[in-house]
């Protein structure tokens, strides 16, 4: 009986010698940390994105964010448009996305070029008139800027024919509804 209080007092001096150092209560550890990082984007992607922000942010309209899916689906498409269109534009207007694209040769063209394109149409659109003047196309220009898509993926294609590059961007959810303003 001497034996099992002797072992009781050992496991009552073990068991707070964990919970006690010299009179003082531990602390238990720290919870991880709840906050989840994602890895940056790549490049390309970043200069995408920060170019259209800063065209969004001119004109008032909150920041689009990347959307690895449509990225995707860009990729995709781009591809199937260099192996199997002869690098010809993609019919983008029957899909569930907004689109805009670029086709460029003789040149390379970073994401910055081809976004700074697209917003060059700006000066042809008239937000009273909420059209674009006279014959200028502005449909890139106002897709860039539309204040209710929210997430934007794109992607790049290096073509054999005539050293060109094709790009599309993806917008969600589009823009350029008949009879909305863009912001």
């Amino acid at each position: 009986m001497a034996h099992f209080f002797f072992l009781q007092f050992l496991l009552f001096i073990t068991a707070s010698s964990f919970t006690y150092i010299s009179g003082q209560k531990i602390a238990p550890p720290p919870p991880p940390p709840s906050v989840t990082t994602t890895p940056p984007l790549p490049r390309p992607a970043q200069v995408f994105l920060d170019a259209h922000n800063k065209a969004r942010a001119e004109v008032g309209v909150g920041l689009l964010t990347w959307s690895p899916m449509l990225a995707k689906e860009t990729s995709l498409l781009v591809r199937y448009q260099r192996d199997k269109q002869n690098c010809n534009f993609a019919n983008v207007t029957s899909g569930k996305y907004g689109g805009n694209q670029l086709w460029a040769s003789g040149m390379v063209v970073t994401p910055r070029m081809v976004v700074d394109n697209w917003i060059a149409e700006k000066k042809f659109y008239n937000y009273a008139k909420n059209s674009c003047e006279g014959s200028d196309k502005c449909g890139v220009y106002t897709q860039v800027v539309w204040k209710k898509s929210r997430e934007l993926g794109c992607a790049q294609a290096t073509c054999s024919k005539e050293a060109a590059t094709l790009t599309i961007c993806f917008y969600n959810p589009p823009g350029n509804v008949i009879g909305e303003k863009p912001y």
